[in-house]
């Protein structure tokens, strides 16, 4: 299994164990919104909402041109990195993790910048309903996909 993971997916796995320590719930690969899909998405336990971008290479860091986009679907914004990565790239107004497969660490906390209370209503019932149906994938794969939740191949509830 962990050779099966890109690094900035030990990353996100390293950051998602450290955020769970200090209460946070976090969601990999979310969508807040069409067109984005950010590394990790935290929901901490007054409802705050973190974003946090892993990079695994100066190449990743620069390729990547959708990041200030991300600012208006969270609180706060962090960069995961490990402890090669040339931290002087990052802007100062961000926040700051290293992180490995097994654990984080916070060096520098992001600038707080609240949401809107709707904007954050929504981002809050999505981040549930978006971990509810990966539960429910994990406990029942192949719900729906054989035709057969109603009783027969073509759904029909039959009458025994």
């Amino acid at each position: 299994m962990e050779t099966d993971l890109q690094p900035g997916q030990k990353l996100a796995r390293g950051v998602s164990r450290h955020l769970r320590t200090l209460g946070y719930a976090s969601l990999e690969e979310f969508v807040p919104t069409r067109g984005l899909r950010v590394d990790v998405m935290a929901l901490g336990p007054k409802g705050e909402l973190w974003v946090i971008e892993c990079k695994s290479s100066r190449a990743d860091y620069q390729a990547d041109h959708k990041w200030q986009g991300y600012l208006e679907w969270c609180d706060r914004f962090f960069w995961a990195v490990d402890m090669e990565f040339p931290t002087e790239l990052l802007p100062d107004a961000t926040g700051l993790i290293v992180a490995d497969p097994y654990d984080a660490q916070v060096l520098r906390m992001a600038p707080e910048d609240k949401l809107p209370p709707a904007r954050r209503k929504k981002l809050t019932q999505k981040f549930a309903m978006d971990a509810a149906q990966r539960l429910q994938r994990l406990r029942d794969p192949r719900l729906g996909r054989d035709g057969l939740l109603l009783g027969g191949p073509s759904g029909e509830v039959s009458a025994d």
